[in-house]
């Protein structure tokens, strides 16, 4: 898979990239990822990528004409791909989208800055706008970089067991089971026995229910929507 990223701000990918499981993704050549500075597409001396917004207010909007000629510029060279807006006005990111979205060739993903970008790229250029949650951050590069990492565990060989992502937390409408490890006690605290019965059986049967327990506890919303499916 090759993911290319528009933004404002390059450096703030170099160390998430350059770390863990996306290092050793990338060095494996299971997954390219490529960062582009919008400025390098925008037009004039000064190289412009904001205006005040049409109407009054504060701040200012990302124009779109770097934008579509970033995107323009990537499709002629690498080929088309799925055109990502990242907005707090996007459809929450999830554990499915980013299984749908692995399944993709290609992923061009637009960071936002400022108050926002001209909503003729959403209507017009994005095939979808994702948000990672119900709140605002100063701009896309963060929420692109969530999305990179959870795609590319979608990816076959990124981990060392293919069935991992569909047993992670979300993956089957609830979250996982508590893990434990060495010591047996700490602090007076002991392992749960089944975990040290060598009953394969029982433990899965365990974590079922430990599993259902924590959602229950932690996220009923996501209980809720198991039941209602």
């Amino acid at each position: 898979m090759r993911i290319d990223v528009l933004t404002l701000f390059p450096g703030m990918f170099e160390g998430p990239l350059s770390h863990s499981i996306l290092a050793k993704a990338r060095e494996a050549g299971l997954l390219a990822v490529e960062v582009h500075d919008l400025r390098r597409y925008a037009e004039g001396k000064h190289r412009i990528t904001d205006e005040p917004p049409f109407g009054g207010g504060g701040g200012m909007v990302m124009k779109p004409e770097p934008i579509f000629a970033g995107v323009e510029a990537l499709a002629e060279n690498f080929g088309p791909g799925k055109v990502i807006l990242l907005s707090p006005a996007g459809k929450c990111f999830s554990s499915d989208i980013a299984k749908r979205l692995a399944s993709e060739e290609r992923l061009v993903l637009i960071c936002g800055r400022y108050e926002g970008v001209d909503q003729r790229v959403a209507d017009y250029l994005a095939d979808e706008e994702i948000s990672i949650g119900d709140y605002v951050l100063s701009g896309g590069e963060l929420p692109a970089m969530v999305l990179i990492d959870a795609v590319a565990r979608f990816l076959p060989g990124v981990l060392g067991d293919p069935e991992a992502p569909h047993k992670d937390s979300f993956s089957e409408g609830v979250l996982e089971a508590p893990h434990y490890t060495r010591p047996r006690v700490f602090r007076g605290w002991a392992v749960p026995d089944v975990l040290l019965s060598g009953d394969h059986g029982a433990v899965d049967a365990w974590r079922r229910e430990e599993g259902k327990r924590r959602t229950l506890l932690a996220r009923p919303d996501l209980a809720k929507e198991e039941e209602e499916e």
